[in-house]
């Protein structure tokens, strides 16, 4: 299990659930460098944004495998995490490597928000 202050994902089915319904970001990787920041960020999102749930996920695991690493979105990503933003079932956004807060809140205010048509990219 990942060593952050985000809640995990550790099963299909929690993905399912966490996915299918509402907004949630995922943010899947390792404890590493470029990692860690990502995490940092999006814990201190979390109050910001309490309509998005913010999760991570293990990047090794088989639970990954099968879901985050298996979207046609990530497909040509080469670094890590992979960060998957879902609104109500749809991927709206993924990026790979570190991404700065600014980063991560202009994909929040622009493909999570309500009342916005979001085009995954």
């Amino acid at each position: 299990m990942l060593q952050t202050n985000l809640k995990h994902v550790e099963t299909v089915q929690d993905y399912r659930d966490l996915t299918q319904q509402g907004k949630t970001v995922i943010v899947c990787g390792r404890m590493g460098p470029m990692c860690i920041p990502v995490y940092g960020v999006m814990e201190s999102l979390e109050s910001k944004y309490p309509d998005i749930r913010f999760r991570d996920m293990e990047f090794d695991s088989p639970v990954a495998m099968q879901t985050i690493r298996a979207l046609p979105e990530v497909r040509n990503f080469h670094g890590l995490p992979f960060t998957v933003y879902f609104r109500d079932g749809k991927v709206v956004a993924a990026t790979s490597s570190i991404q700065t807060k600014a980063q991560v809140k202009e994909i929040l205010d622009s493909r999570m928000a309500d009342g916005t048509e979001a085009q995954a990219g």
